[in-house]
């Protein structure tokens, strides 16, 4: 008898697959004591710093390579979250990091990582690590070409840097697991996102667009954690994209997720990032936000919006956010159940038959190995400030299309047919040694007393991380707003899209890699893993993910030569005086000979101070992770060895007056590859 939805939805566990092995698991949900006090777990919150090279490599998330880092804005952070279920002594690992993109080759490492210092405590199964999508964290971190050749290639040291600080991030968390309590809030936020995908959105059928009026998913869902009668951390889930700063940025930095995580960490709680861990950590996690934008003015290669300048736009995002999540943690209160759950397994998204119950139109479907599509290549219109390829644009009918029927042509009919009507421009998924992105890759779900994270390593839009949402919901048997799309996780292919929406070939149809029937597909397997974790049964690992650590990693960036001052100067000399004195408002700017920033990443410490007298000695008020500091590195014209650190402060309004100065540090590389510190202080000034 053929399988249907109907079949399907009725019939539960015993419509798996042959082969599932059942286990002894704790129960699904464990009812929580009268009052729902949403205790009974031990809880640990960490943080640690991931930034890797903040100048000469490339930035990762528009893809372009003439963004290459300058410099630092602000550090990027791994936040991890750790709730063990004391009845049970099951537990589930939560990581953010604040990069774009968490790539495969990452999550392996990192998985490898912890076993060797946990053993089979953190596992793939019950660990989600996850990125917040920023468009300015440091490039050339993945192993996977088609991710790595757009930074020029792989990076290991900042490669490394991301690895060593998730892991660092779990272990501060598992290292302050204490008793304490999770508590769930919910509020709406309409300011934050636009569709930049309008007319895509609008083909889907009109019960799927009745649940976003606007277009834009408005929800807001935090998890409150605390310890006794104290606030360690919050989650806070809303879907917007990391684009705020545009691919004109040449600063490392965090967008618009990371400034809400440092106006309530920093501003609101008192952190201080190099104080060792905070007592309060604030992560904001990505759902579906695969045509959200939050630029709100849908400017055609001129994002703007809220205002025309993107700093701005970054901060009032970051705000509303904060905000918005402020007003869910205010109100949260204990779930219904308790406990905590996790599933994972890897399926073949280059090939995936997908059963008619899961279509549109009630039709067997197939996935395909990777393809990009042309549009894709062209970029996303509203939030890229210029198209990479001048003579592509997004949309169906694309004026390229028989220029690149000779890279079509040689593609094997069947993948064509279910690719159609992509025109497609690289064969990621065919292309030598190796496929050049995940063909195998990782679903999840990840429970925490009611709340349920259906994760999965894409950006999906609203409507097709909605229709992942109900399937979850009704094999779980669980309200459907319980149920959230965590896109980002545990590794990194491109874009999900609904079949509707992938017809116009938007940038988003473009960019969903393994073909129309993508998103049945996920839909089809993220409904065999739910089932499997409501029987309490186990589907198993799955296929085997690629192995990234081997085969060649080329890079095009030529090796450091070592570091030699500025011409006529000393390390550490300042080149550009600050004036006598300034005002709030005002920006303080001053230049030293320097070194190479990446010669060291100072992890979890700073490149620089803005240093206040008090009483005859010196204090650190600000460094390279305050939002009103920025650090530019460039080479002085004919000089390829030597290095100019620019830093300016921009003086807060509500700073008091004082004497100031400002301190830097590097670290000098000779011809052996050793380094030796070297330190710069700044002429004096007041602020008045």
């Amino acid at each position: 008898m053929a399988i249907t939805r109907r079949s399907i939805l009725a019939h539960g566990a015993s419509a798996l697959a042959a082969g599932i092995t059942l286990t002894h698991l704790a129960p699904l949900a464990r009812a929580q004591p009268p009052g729902g006090a949403g205790g009974g777990y031990l809880v640990g919150c960490g943080i640690a710093d991931v930034t890797g090279a903040v100048a000469g490599q490339g930035i990762m998330g528009y893809s372009d390579l003439e963004q290459v880092a300058e410099g630092l804005l602000s550090r990027c952070w791994a936040r991890a979250y750790i709730i063990v279920d004391q009845a049970t002594g099951d537990r589930i690992a939560f990581v953010t990091a604040d990069i774009a993109c968490l790539f495969q080759s990452v999550h392996l490492a990192v998985m490898a990582r912890l076993a060797e210092r946990f053993g089979d405590l953190y596992t793939e199964r019950n660990v989600n690590l996850n990125a917040t999508h920023n468009h300015n964290s440091c490039g050339g971190t993945a192993r996977e070409y088609g991710y790595s050749l757009a930074a020029y290639g792989f990076q290991q040291n900042s490669h490394e840097a991301e690895v060593n600080g998730i892991v660092a991030a779990i272990a501060a968390a598992h290292d302050r697991l204490a008793p304490g309590t999770v508590l769930l809030g919910r509020s709406e936020l309409h300011d934050a996102s636009a569709n930049r995908s309008r007319v895509a959105f609008d083909l889907n059928p009109a019960q799927d667009k009745a649940e976003f009026p606007d277009g834009i998913d408005p929800a807001v869902t935090v998890m409150r954690i605390r310890q006794g009668g104290k606030d360690i951390g919050v989650i806070s889930w809303f879907a917007t994209h990391g684009t705020s700063l545009t691919d004109r940025n040449r600063l490392i930095s965090v967008d618009n997720k990371g400034y809400a995580s440092y106006r309530w960490e920093h501003d609101e709680m008192g952190v201080r990032y190099r104080d060792g861990q905070p007592g309060f950590i604030a992560a904001f996690a990505q759902t579906n936000p695969g045509d959200m934008t939050p630029n709100l003015g849908l400017g055609h290669f001129h994002p703007n919006g809220p205002t025309e300048d993107n700093r701005v736009n970054c901060a009032l995002i970051g705000e509303r956010q904060f905000l918005a999540s402020r007003t869910a943690f205010d109100s949260a209160s204990a779930m219904t159940s308790g406990g905590v759950d996790a599933a994972l397994r890897y399926i073949d998204l280059s090939d995936i038959t997908v059963d008619g119950a899961y279509t549109p139109d009630g039709q067997t479907a197939r996935t395909t190995p990777a393809m990009m599509g042309a549009s894709a290549m062209a970029t996303s219109s509203e939030d890229n400030s210029r198209s990479q390829l001048a003579f592509l644009y997004e949309g169906e009918q694309n004026p390229l299309g028989p220029a690149l029927g000779g890279v079509d042509a040689p593609i094997e009919q069947w993948i064509r047919d279910a690719q159609a009507p992509k025109l497609i421009g690289v064969p990621l998924g065919i292309m030598p040694p190796r496929p050049w992105n995940p063909q195998i890759l990782a679903i999840q779900i990840m429970r925490i007393g009611d709340l349920v994270l259906a994760a999965g390593p894409a950006e999906y839009t609203i409507v097709a991380g909605l229709r992942i949402r109900r399937i979850v919901a009704r094999a779980l048997g669980v309200p459907v707003e319980n149920v959230l799309m965590q896109g980002y996780s545990n590794g990194y292919s491109g874009y999900v899209v609904t079949p509707e929406e992938y017809v116009s070939q938007q940038y988003e149809g473009g960019e969903t890699l393994y073909g129309r029937w993508t998103l049945p597909a996920y839909m089809q397997e993220f409904d065999h893993l739910a089932r499997a974790v409501a029987a309490r049964a186990a589907l198993g690992r799955g296929p085997a993910p690629l192995d990234w650590t081997s085969g060649p990693q080329p890079s095009a960036l030529p090796a450091l030569p070592p570091d030699v001052p500025v011409l006529g100067r000393q390390f550490g000399d300042t080149i550009t005086q600050p004036q006598p004195a300034y005002q709030p408002g005002q920006t303080v700017t001053i230049e030293f000979a320097g070194a190479h920033p990446n010669n060291d990443f100072h992890t979890g410490g700073t490149y620089f101070e803005i240093q206040r007298t008090t009483g005859g000695s010196w204090a650190g008020e600000f460094d390279d992770n305050d939002w009103c500091t920025e650090m530019h590195w460039s080479r002085p014209a004919g000089q390829p060895a030597a290095s100019v650190i620019r830093i300016q402060w921009t003086i807060p309004d509500a700073i008091g007056p004082g004497r100031y100065r400002i301190r830097y540090s590097g670290d000098a590389r000779d011809l052996s590859g050793a380094t030796t510190p070297i330190t710069g202080l700044s002429p004096e000034f007041d602020v008045g």
